[in-house]
């Protein structure tokens, strides 16, 4: 059985952190560091076709839920509290309904139950227009992306994924082919009749529009207990562009 990789920082209860759609674990190293310093085993996963973790042609939230099981199986863990953003977070939230058990405090970042549109084609169609072949450095490739993608920021968040498989080679850590695929995976909605009994905790920027007020009512259905904050200042990477708000939003729940 493949074993999802990780970088692990930090004594104490164990927090798993979820990455997000074509992101990785190392997104989540500054933030990690926090919550570590804050008294938990901080377990930065990449989820499967992501980051340093396996590729595979299976690709759906029941999968990755299995994924995350298998990992706390393999860490011996009676039960966690877990972070999932965007992608990440509907992975915990199968996780939580599926494992009720193994969940000590559930914390999602800006993500609802409900139904998404897929709505990265343009993102996926700009990484397929690259040829690595010809590419041999990461400036010749944000420009060639520039062409296609404007926004700096969402370039930089994709250049991360680049590295050297061997000299003068450049290649993607996330398996393009499979996640092009099955991008629709990616938009499904919780299962209607999953719930979570836990303390949960969503998170939302200010300035993105993943979820809405009127999406207070699906959330309360699935998770009976959970509260909806907002961080001010900041669209869907809220973690990234308000971190200091996050992280203290984020320990009142932990703590409270």
């Amino acid at each position: 059985m493949a074993l999802l990789h990780s970088n692990i920082i930090g004594k104490g209860q164990p927090m798993a952190i979820l990455h997000g759609f074509l992101g990785m674990s190392d997104n989540w190293k500054t933030l990690g560091t926090q919550y570590a310093k804050n008294g938990y085993e901080v377990h930065l996963i990449d989820q499967r076709n992501h980051g340093k973790s396996f590729w595979s042609e299976e690709f759906n939230y029941t999968i990755l839920a299995e994924d995350l099981y298998n990992y706390f199986e393999h860490h011996k863990f009676s039960s966690a509290c877990i972070l999932g953003h965007s992608m990440g977070g509907k992975t915990a939230m199968n996780f939580a309904c599926n494992y009720q058990d193994s969940v000590d405090k559930l914390i999602i970042a800006d993500i609802a139950p409900k139904f998404y549109p897929a709505h990265h084609q343009y993102i996926i169609d700009a990484l397929q227009s690259l040829d690595l072949d010809d590419i041999s450095s990461r400036n010749q490739a944000d420009f060639l992306l520039a062409e296609h993608l404007h926004d700096w920021g969402i370039r930089q968040f994709l250049l991360k994924n680049l590295h050297w498989v061997e000299k003068g080679k450049l290649a993607f850590r996330f398996n393009l082919d499979v996640l092009a695929q099955k991008m629709e995976e990616i938009g499904e909605p919780l299962g209607h009749t999953e719930f979570f009994n836990g303390p949960t905790l969503f998170l939302r920027g200010s300035r993105s529009e993943y979820i809405g007020n009127e999406d207070l009512s699906e959330i309360k259905r699935h998770f009976p207990n959970a509260e909806l904050e907002t961080i001010d200042d900041a669209g869907h990477w809220l973690h990234a562009e308000n971190p200091q708000q996050f992280i203290e939003k984020s320990m009142l729940f932990l703590n409270s």
